[in-house]
Formats: structure tokens, C-alpha cells, sequence
């Protein structure tokens, strides 16, 4: 099974030294766009500081060191080698374009943070990251939640635990699901091409709408079956109606859209892990003016998402027979997504104002306020017979 990284970033050396990567990132990113850079040029390094309390050498170097193997073959495999990153309340998944021994300050000074030769930091290695994106912030429940959904490698499989769990940093991990979070076809269908790292810097953070969601919306169960990304643009969604719901004059067409991506996150995520292994028959589905094949032609846009899953027989029948809520899935939760595309989440995404009362009822259908919420049942439509 292909093998991640997990590693924890300490605020003592730096009081930034997340955002001092971030920041770095997107300076090259914004010299691109100048053409002052190539895409080439869009990476930062990322350290692991050796601790001046550590004597011995790290006990499984080698083996993390060897990841640059598996990583320089990803672009051959349509692969990805993710480098997690936590400081416990928040968590994030990086894009890992090499890893190495060799101190990059040496020879490639311009992409590493000021902060490591300011503070004479000695590193054991450094790995090379393209993109970082988040996936839970300022939520502890959510961090140890989202966690437990990689295996430490080192210890017998078992869920990453974050008591107990966190020694021999990085940990080398697994990830049983499969995930990945820097695919082009998503990044366009999602931030429009471009990078995680900006797009999340321009939202802001939703940390604590989040667990206002999962306390007392949606529940635990619920909540944590929900793709992060998806959980992450719902709170966007909903932090940006409650702060400007009492505004006459403010547009609420942007609340549409982010949940229109909840839908197609969470939507394309459960095709894909229900037509694993599936017949052609099943997988084959109409795309505009071609015949498409899932789960390869993922993902699909929530119009796409609409028409396949309330239009393709052989699709609905696998659905159906393999998931305990497929009925609902291809029924109500297909008509439902018809619906909201037509009058609330294609016109938003073309810069047309929607109505604040087509705002407000198509949120209040998908969040479950006065009726069932069409999220929570989605959630938990992933679950086979």
C-alpha cells in the first residue's frame, strides 16, 4: 500500500512557521503568474527539525528517505505522496515533490522560510512540497476524527491516534481509502486551477463553524463521514449566511455555490468508492457529446452528477443493489440535485444574483432546518449492504 508521511510543526522554533511556508509558496505562485517563474519554480521545503534533545540518529530515516522513490514515480502513475502536517488543533495534507537529506539552504536558499538559519535549525531531512491544503483547522475533535482515518505503518496498521501515537515523528503512514487531494481535474472543478495553499488563504478560517455544524447539526456519525473538503465548504458556506443574513443588502449567491461544492465533493467521492470493482456496464455513463467510464472520468459536475445518478439504469440498479441508501441516493437525492443546479447553484457560478429566498430555502433543505437534512442522509449514504 503506498505510504504517506505525518509530522508535526512546533511553534517554538517559529511563531509563524506554518504561514511561513504558506506565504513562501504563494510568493513563487504569484511570480508565476507574473511569469517572473516557472511552474517549475512553484515549491517550498519543508524541514524536520532534529531536536537538540535527541541524541541518537532517527530510527527510520532510510525508510523515509526512500519515499522519494515512490514519489518520483506518482507523475508516471497519476499517483500522490501526501506529507500531513499538524500542530494538533489543525491539519493539513501537502503535496510531496521529493524528500531529502541534503540541507537545500546549501544549494536552493530562495525556497526555504527565512526562520530555519535564522534560529540555526539543523534538519535530519527535508521534503519538497508543491501545494498544501487544509483539512481541519482550529478543531481538535476534528483533527484526532480525520487522523484515524490513516494507519501508522510502524505500528501494526493502526489508526494514527494523537494519545500516545505521536512519537518518531514523521510517522510513516498509509491511507486505506485511497484520497487524493491535488488532482488537476478536481483543482479546476473546485478553485478553478488554483492552488490549495491560495484558495484556502482567501477563505479564511471556518474552524469553528465546523464544530458548530457537527455539535449541533449534524452529529458525530454523520459529520465525520463527511469528506473534509466537503465539511470545510460547508462551513464557508454557512459562516458566510450567518455573518450577512441580517444584511438586505448583501449578495448571498456565493452560499449556493459553496454548497453546490459540498454536493459535488461528497457526490464524486461516493461514485468513486461505490464503482470500485464494478461491471462496465455500471461504470458507463453519458459526458456531454461522449460516453464516459467511472470511476476514471471523476469528477463529474453537479449537473453530470444530477443526470447520471437519476438517468443511467445501470448505474442506479449497482447503486441500488450495493449501497443500504441507494434508492434514496437515485431517487430523491438525484431529483434534488436537478433542482438545486437549475435554480440556485448554476446561476450563482455564472455571477447571477439569486434571490435571497432561493438562498435561504435551497440552505435550509440541504442543512435540515425544519425538514431532513439532505447533507446527513448523504453522508451516510456511502455505507454498503
Amino acid at each position: 500500500m503506498r505510504r504517506h508521511l505525518l509530522t508535526v510543526w512546533n511553534p517554538a522554533y517559529a511563531a509563524d512557521a506554518f504561514e511561513a511556508h504558506v506565504r513562501l509558496l504563494l510568493d513563487w505562485d504569484a511570480r508565476r503568474a507574473t511569469e517572473k517563474a516557472s511552474f517549475d519554480d512553484v515549491y517550498v521545503w519543508w524541514g524536520k527539525v532534529r531536536s537538540s534533545n535527541r541524541l541518537a540518529p532517527m530510527p527510520h530515516l532510510a525508510e523515509i528517505l526512500a519515499l522519494d522513490a515512490q514519489v518520483e514515480g506518482d507523475a508516471d502513475t497519476d499517483g500522490e505522496t501526501h506529507l500531513y502536517l499538524t500542530d494538533y488543533r489543525s491539519l493539513y495534507v501537502a503535496d510531496l515533490l521529493g524528500v531529502d537529506a541534503d540541507d537545500p539552504r546549501l544549494h536552493d536558499s530562495a525556497h526555504v522560510p527565512a526562520y530555519y538559519t535564522r534560529a540555526s535549525l539543523s534538519c535530519d531531512c527535508w521534503f519538497q512540497v508543491a501545494d498544501i491544503r487544509a483539512l481541519v483547522h482550529d478543531d481538535l475533535e476534528g483533527v484526532q476524527s480525520e487522523l484515524a482515518r490513516l494507519c501508522n505503518t510502524r505500528y501494526h496498521d493502526k489508526p494514527v491516534s494523537l494519545y500516545g501515537g505521536m512519537t518518531e515523528l514523521p510517522l510513516l503512514v498509509s491511507r486505506p481509502d485511497g484520497r487524493q487531494f491535488f488532482s488537476e481535474a478536481e483543482g479546476r472543478l473546485l478553485t478553478d486551477g488554483a492552488l490549495w495553499a491560495r484558495f484556502d488563504a482567501e477563505r479564511g478560517a471556518v474552524g469553528a463553524m465546523e464544530a458548530v455544524l457537527r455539535e449541533d447539526h449534524f452529529g458525530a456519525t454523520a459529520w465525520n463521514a463527511l469528506d473534509a473538503t466537503a465539511r470545510r465548504f460547508l462551513a464557508g458556506a454557512e459562516f458566510t449566511l450567518r455573518e450577512h443574513r441580517r444584511d438586505p443588502a448583501a449578495d448571498l449567491s456565493a452560499v449556493v455555490v459553496g454548497y453546490g461544492k459540498v454536493l459535488e465533493v461528497q457526490l464524486n467521492l461516493l461514485l468513486r468508492d461505490a464503482l470500485r470493482g464494478a461491471p462496465d456496464t455500471a461504470r458507463r455513463v453519458k459526458l456531454e457529446q461522449r460516453t464516459g467510464l467511472l470511476p476514471d472520468d471523476l469528477p463529474l459536475s453537479l449537473r453530470q452528477l444530477g443526470f447520471a445518478l437519476g438517468g443511467e439504469r445501470d448505474l442506479i440498479e449497482h447503486l441500488c443493489s450495493t449501497l443500504a441508501d441507494g434508492g434514496w441516493l437515485t431517487t430523491t437525492c438525484a431529483a434534488v440535485v436537478d433542482q438545486f443546479a437549475e435554480q440556485a447553484r448554476n446561476p450563482a457560478a455564472h455571477g447571477e444574483s439569486v434571490p435571497r429566498d432561493v438562498v435561504l430555502r435551497w440552505r435550509n433543505r440541504l442543512l435540515g432546518v425544519g425538514s431532513e437534512s439532505v447533507l446527513v442522509r448523504l453522508a451516510l449514504a456511502g455505507r454498503t449492504r
